[in-house]
């Protein structure tokens, strides 16, 4: 029997959480700057107050300036955190940079969590991470063709990435290279810090795309005859698929339930808008199709929150919950587009102006299908385990 139902810890810190935003996040939202986030002269107080209510890095343990909590409560805080797009930064939780920290704290070396970690957890620098290239297909990382080769005392990376967030300002990067072509698929690839201001490092473009909400941007990159010393090994060689899957079970519950944050307030937006709104002497909420909306778009919301909640409470269990995970993916990504949708559809002409959050959140509602992995491949992920879980009990029946 599962009762997700908030600890009065949790429900402390939903509270402290749902006042600042309404304080501080909320009016806010007007200074944000396409693909740059909020300026610092904004940014950087509101960073520190977060920090002073002890909301500060969620996804991090309480050794390095983190809230060291489980997932489920990670969960409850980022759907608080969902509802803003510039939140996550003043609360210091936005991917790369949460994703990044988490596979240093886990994989770094002593000297590596004193020059990167720290500084990053800790808000004073950004990062970024290149692992998908233009040439191969996304959703098979084992065709990667980055390569990075030992020369002496330093490692030689040549590697074409796109998609890196956060890259411009950025001040390293963490990228994926295969180190040994002849191991096992999985086993070939290795992490390596790479500095900025390295001469290999070279941004190519801010890749265009779909919505506005992250600083640095969308970016091609290449490292060419990039040398970094041998030290900056992330881990161990060979480990870069264990690396990557420290972020992406995490980032993939953050994911969700900021999703839940982004489809509440859009239903929010939904049913006020639905109650004031009056045409042909009724109000838009008297109207069947737009109840329907409403009913379909409030079940949505909460078989998505419970089924995070459930996977979250999985991996706090200690179970990886591949199979939860993926079923929260699509399934949260498909509850996100649809309540947008409606939310936009019950406004009108209005929905999709910039006078409300509205058309902003579908713009970005549409890349969660793709990022993280692809609908389809989770969905293939999904049926695996199911056939899996199904012959084992037929055999064992």
């Amino acid at each position: 029997m599962f009762d997700f139902s908030p600890t009065p810890e949790q429900q402390q810190m939903i509270d402290k959480a749902a006042a600042f935003m309404d304080e501080y996040v909320y009016p806010n939202e007007k200074h944000m700057v396409p693909h740059r986030g909020l300026p610092d002269e904004i940014l950087k107080p509101l960073q520190e107050k977060v920090k002073d209510l002890g909301l500060w890095a969620g996804h991090m343990p309480g050794e390095v300036g983190g809230m060291g909590m489980g997932f489920v409560s990670l969960g409850l805080l980022s759907e608080i955190i969902g509802r803003s797009p510039i939140a996550p930064y003043i609360f210091g939780s936005m991917a790369p940079d949460a994703g990044n920290s988490e596979i240093l704290w886990h994989a770094a070396t002593l000297e590596q969590k004193e020059k990167y970690l720290m500084p990053l957890v800790n808000g004073e620098i950004r990062s970024c991470f290149a692992m998908t290239e233009p040439e191969v297909s996304g959703s098979d990382p084992t065709m990667l063709q980055s390569r990075a080769e030992l020369d002496g005392n330093e490692w030689v990376i040549n590697a074409h990435k796109w998609f890196t967030t956060g890259a411009i300002g950025a001040s390293f990067s963490i990228v994926m290279a295969m180190t040994d072509p002849d191991a096992a698929p999985h086993e070939r690839f290795s992490m390596f810090i790479v500095d900025a201001d390295n001469p290999g490092f070279e941004i190519v473009r801010e890749v265009p795309v779909m919505g506005d909400h992250f600083a640095g941007g969308h970016c091609e990159v290449r490292y060419t005859n990039c040398r970094v010393p041998k030290e900056n090994l992330l881990g161990k060689r060979g480990e870069g698929f264990k690396l990557a899957q420290l972020r992406l079970g995490p980032g993939r519950i953050t994911h969700a339930m900021r999703w839940i944050g982004v489809a509440k307030r859009s239903f929010d937006l939904m049913v006020e808008y639905s109650t004031k709104r009056t045409t042909r002497g009724k109000t838009l909420s008297e109207f069947q199709t737009i109840q329907n909306f409403i009913a379909d778009s409030a079940a949505e919301i909460e078989a998505a929150r419970l089924l995070t909640l459930h996977a979250a409470w999985k991996m706090d269990q200690g179970d990886q919950a591949r199979k939860e995970i993926s079923i929260i993916k699509f399934f949260g990504a498909k509850v996100l587009h649809d309540v947008i949708d409606r939310a936009i559809q019950v406004h009108g002409a209005l929905g999709i102006t910039g006078d409300t959050p509205l058309e902003g959140f579908y713009r970005e509602a549409r890349s969660a299908r793709i990022y993280d992995g692809a609908d389809e491949v989770h969905r293939m992920v999904v049926a695996k385990q199911v056939l899996k879980a199904f012959k084992k009990e037929r055999v064992t029946r």
